[in-house]
């Protein structure tokens, strides 16, 4: 969804106030694509702040079909997205301050909702997700989920700083 960003940039109306749909259907991050299971509409507030600018500040909440990072089970995690940002008319890109020139989710004098929400779900992904806080992954040997049962597989991981050690009582030399 589209929004006319024309008479917030042009100072004709100081403050815009908006509920846009999304219909952003899946995110990609990281080489993965997470699929959207639901989303709140975007609640956004456009206030002039200058010549050519505009802050976008909203909310919107998003559930996204993940996978825990040790075990692999579907999990479903919800995001309450929080943003607040400044946006520039395409006649005011020279005025830019550094670090806000990437405006991928404009379109000339329209704000784009969905890849404005995208770019926002994507910053704040969270960096492990996991099925509950105490979940005991898999087995590395037999892919067991260590969740359900343990298996018979042997644990033993041998300190690599004692290869040289291992290696002279194994193989008979002399010291």
């Amino acid at each position: 969804m589209f929004v006319n960003l024309t008479d917030v940039f042009t100072d004709k109306v100081k403050t815009a106030v908006t509920e846009a749909k999304t219909e952003l259907r899946q995110v990609e991050a990281g080489g993965a694509v997470i699929p959207v299971k639901a989303a709140s509409p975007v609640k956004l507030t456009f206030t002039n702040s200058g010549k050519g600018r505009a802050r976008v500040e909203g909310q919107a909440e998003v559930t996204l079909a993940m996978n825990c990072d040790r075990c692999l089970r579907p999990v479903d995690r919800t995001l309450r997205l929080v943003f607040d940002r400044e946006v520039f008319a395409p006649d005011a890109l020279e005025d830019v301050p550094d670090g806000q020139e990437d405006q991928a989710f404009m379109d000339g004098w329209q704000m784009d909702v969905d890849d404005f929400l995208r770019i926002e779900i994507v910053i704040n992904l969270p960096m492990k997700v996991l099925c509950k806080p105490d979940c005991r992954g898999i087995c590395r040997q037999c892919g067991r989920d260590l969740n359900t049962g343990t298996c018979d597989c042997d644990t033993f991981v041998p300190d690599p700083r004692m290869a040289l050690i291992k290696d002279i009582f194994n193989g008979n030399k002399e010291v």
